[in-house]
């Protein structure tokens, strides 16, 4: 379980840069009468769904004792299959299905997504995982708007997004596609599915076009602000939550160097694969979790681990002596909602286990520990809940 006798920490001013003004961020952790953080967080969104509603509260007091495990694309494919109805390599090895579940919505508009999905069956999917309770989040790799390329084509293209911009327009009806996925998700309730929406994702490394490299942090910032106000305010999407995950980042600082701002934000995420390959560079992984859960705690906001893996699961004990174990030691860190690994496309680049996988006994003691929360595990996510 987790433990919440962690030091209360003194309230600490830290600059941050944000667009040209210099904001002052109070750092104090806000305690409830238990001496557990305040988990009275609400969305950013003021006319959210009530299961959107719920489903972040219920996540921030999960956290104070559960870490949620996920995987990207569990149930499109795995090795040696794909497209079944609701199967993922993870129940295969274990009985036990995620809690989180990934997609990513690039292509909107053609028949099938970046990673060569069906939209009509991830649309299902999704459904899917909301009637059984769990939770569905989505990022997005849109291709580069000025040369029409790829998401990992670098060239400059966020400065022509942007009002004003030579492909303004053409964005706007880039994200009335994605209003119109998200509004056409309902579960079986006839009620929208809450998903945790993760655009523009590890903005602080120079692969994408939205990267550090290729835009202004004034660029960047504008990107987020009318993407999730476009989405909320003009096109009425209520039933997201938003999540800011750059890549690893070392500092407080570098975190929150391109932060849109708290009215923005829901989930404080970040992407690690680098620091969690071996054992000897974990400790530094969990620090940035650390960092990322105090700063959840401080404004009131979700923390997770948005992305990270070892493709191959070439060391055979990944899952509790690089991830878990280095985690457990640190009883701030641990409170992190949920990790997100990648997808199994393979053996190869697998990033969970599947059938006959030398990881199945090491990934069932992560599965059986304490800490960690899978489907099964769940409380009702999408119901206020005393």
């Amino acid at each position: 379980m987790k433990n919440s006798k962690f030091l209360r920490k003194k309230i600490r001013l830290i600059p941050v840069l944000m667009g040209s003004a210099l904001m002052i961020l109070s750092l104090a952790c806000v305690r409830s009468s238990k001496g557990l953080p305040d988990a009275n967080v609400t969305p950013v969104d003021s006319l959210a769904t009530p299961e959107t509603k719920a489903l972040l509260l219920n996540m921030k007091k999960l956290s104070f004792h559960h870490v949620m495990f996920g995987q990207e694309d569990a149930l499109a494919y795995g090795v040696g299959w794909k497209a079944d109805t609701f199967r993922t390599d993870i129940h295969d090895v274990s009985g036990s299905f995620p809690a989180i579940y990934g997609w990513d919505i690039s292509f909107l508009g053609r028949a099938y997504n970046i990673d060569s999905v069906d939209f009509g069956r991830i649309k299902g999917w999704m459904q899917m995982v909301y009637d059984r309770g769990g939770v569905n989040t989505a990022s997005m790799h849109m291709p580069n708007p000025v040369t029409g390329t790829n998401a990992w084509d670098t060239t400059r293209a966020v400065y022509a997004l942007l009002p004003g911009g030579p492909k303004h327009d053409f964005f706007k009806a880039e994200l009335d596609k994605v209003a119109e996925f998200f509004l056409s998700l309902k579960g079986s309730d006839g009620k929208p599915v809450p998903v945790i929406f993760r655009p523009w994702h590890e903005h602080t490394g120079g692969w994408f076009w939205w990267g550090a490299q290729s835009c202004t942090k004034d660029e960047y910032i504008a990107l987020w602000k009318f993407t999730v106000t476009y989405l909320r305010d003009v096109k009425g999407v209520h039933n997201l939550l938003y999540a800011y995950s750059p890549d690893r980042f070392g500092t407080m600082q570098n975190y929150l160097e391109r932060f849109p701002g708290t009215g923005y934000i829901d989930i404080l995420g970040f992407d690690d694969y680098g620091d969690f390959q071996e054992m000897k560079d974990a400790d530094n992984g969990v620090k940035q979790i650390h960092i990322v859960v105090q700063l959840a705690d401080s404004l009131k906001k979700v923390p997770a681990l948005t992305e990270t893996g070892l493709l191959g699961l070439k060391n055979p004990n990944w899952f509790t002596q690089v991830l878990l174990d280095p985690l457990k030691k640190d009883p701030v860190a641990e409170r992190i909602a949920y990790i997100l690994v990648w997808r199994n496309v393979d053996g190869p680049r697998a990033c969970a286990p599947y059938p006959g996988n030398p990881s199945i006994p090491d990934f069932i003691k992560f599965r059986n520990d304490k800490l960690t929360y899978f489907l099964e595990d769940l409380p009702e996510m999408y119901k206020i809940r005393k």
